[in-house]
């Protein structure tokens, strides 16, 4: 097949998903065309079956903000006809999906049928889709899709409850590349962050505040206090600032680092004894899925979509929103010497169930499904 991925290029869960799918995909043969602003953060290597088209963004004097929407829908356009694309397949509602249909329905003048697929990731539904100012634009978008995937079975609820949906919307959950995630020997860079063989607890987010990172330093505060221990904070946000004012006011700031963004996360996560995701709202947990892949159990919050991948007291704990306490009660028990390593080997398990090699397969069999029903409707 030759496939259109559009997505968001950054960091965030939905480009990482889109742009590890598209390699994937790649390697199995299929021509895959990347079709967004600046190159996807994890398109780091050469295959003969991957491309990437630049949308080009220019500013006029007429115009406050650049038309995203419009050249990238112009892009669709252009790398459908001339690379003789199969179908598309749009990460993110906003405004990948409403762009996609408009890419759709040019090409549709010039008698191209494209099938579009669109897969929600959950804050273009949760956050931004709500937002009254985009709504209508998400439901019609969604409703005008030839395929609708979400990354959990929570975000498929939510997306029905909050929206006028009539279309199906198939669960195809978020993955892992155990390839690259996995244990790696750096012990090496444990001696260096916990000298004195503390253990070490790690964050990664967007430091956004739907991420709860105070929540965070709270329960690392706890653990603290009980047993030698080091944090690390991998990632970058609005909620940076408040966070290094934060640590210096619980007094952690000697015990804890900021790591930026880092491309090796995995690097971080083999040294890691516990991960912790404190989210009000996560729409499946990716972060985690990295961290359980490496080894690593996880202390995480029971929103969103989070139950479908952490086991209660089998791969780590949960607890409800902002419970901090109970967060640090969860985390000293998995921290203990007699109950880490049966933590650590249930992690690994679980994340086996997400390979890529399991997921891959859910994709595929999905675009041919779409590709099939566009055809009978011709």
């Amino acid at each position: 097949m030759k496939i259109g991925i559009v997505c968001y290029p950054t960091f965030g869960g939905s480009g990482v998903v889109a742009t590890e799918l598209g390699k994937g995909l790649a390697q199995e043969g299929h021509k895959v065309h990347f079709i967004t602003y600046s190159q996807p953060t994890r398109l780091d290597f050469f295959n003969e079956n991957l491309f990437y088209h630049e949308v080009d963004i220019r500013t006029y004097p007429l115009f406050d903000y650049p038309p995203y929407e419009l050249a990238l829908a112009s892009k669709m356009v252009d790398v459908v006809k001339y690379e003789k694309l199969d179908l598309l397949h749009v990460h993110y509602a906003i405004p990948h999906a409403s762009a996609a249909y408009m890419a759709k329905q040019i090409l549709k003048t010039e008698d191209i049928e494209i099938p579009v697929i669109t897969t929600l990731h959950g804050t273009d539904i949760t956050l931004v889709g709500k937002d009254a100012s985009y709504a209508p634009v998400v439901t019609f978008s969604i409703n005008n899709s030839d395929g609708v995937t979400a990354v959990s079975e929570d975000l498929k609820k939510d997306t029905y409850e909050h929206f006028k949906i009539n279309n199906g919307i198939e669960v195809i959950p978020n993955f892992i590349d155990l390839n690259r995630f996995q244990k790696l020997k750096k012990e090496h860079f444990k001696t260096a962050i916990c000298p004195n063989n503390e253990k070490l607890l790690v964050h990664t987010s967007n430091f956004r505040k739907v991420k709860r990172v105070e929540d965070v330093l709270k329960v690392f505060q706890n653990v603290l206090k009980e047993i030698p221990s080091k944090l690390l904070l991998v990632g970058d946000g609005p909620e940076r600032n408040h966070m290094e004012a934060l640590c210096r006011e619980y007094e952690v700031c000697e015990h804890t680092r900021f790591l930026g963004k880092l491309d090796a996360v995995e690097e971080v996560l083999s040294v890691a004894d516990l991960f912790l995701m404190t989210s009000e709202k996560e729409s499946f947990g990716l972060a985690a899925l990295e961290a359980m892949a490496c080894q690593v159990p996880v202390i995480s919050t029971n929103a969103g979509g989070i139950p479908e991948l952490n086991i209660q007291g089998v791969t780590g704990f949960m607890s409800d929103v902002g419970d901090w306490e109970d967060m640090t009660k969860n985390a000293l028990y998995v921290l203990n010497d007699d109950n880490l390593p049966t933590f650590k080997k249930n992690a690994l398990a679980r994340a086996k169930e997400f390979d890529l090699v399991n997921i891959l397969p859910l994709y595929e069999a999905f675009y041919e499904k779409v590709m099939s029903n566009m055809n009978k409707n011709n």
